[in-house]
């Protein structure tokens, strides 16, 4: 398979596979490098100040600017099956 169709299969393996227990940390950096590798940089204003969640995904996502496409995808697709490895699949 290719980057993309690996990329894929990496996105529906965290949506179906991955327990609840991924701390936030973790599924912040998995959804900052999904835009990443779908967007590009981040291309949207700053949430407010009263949008706490937004403003945690939106500075994760401005925090891999300047990474190409290509290499979150890389990066996802490593991710996940690092926290598939570290804490198993859903029963």
């Amino acid at each position: 398979m290719g980057l993309k169709e690996d990329f894929e299969a990496a996105a529906k393996d965290a949506t179906a596979s991955l327990p609840d227990n991924v701390s936030n940390d973790e599924k912040l950096e998995m959804y900052a490098l999904y835009k990443q590798a779908l967007t590009g940089d981040c291309n949207t204003a700053q949430p407010g100040i009263f949008d706490p969640k937004g403003r945690a995904k939106w500075s994760a996502w401005n925090a891999k600017k300047g990474t190409s496409q290509e290499e979150a995808m890389q990066k996802y697709i490593e991710l996940v099956a690092a926290l598939k490895a570290k804490y198993g699949t859903k029963k």
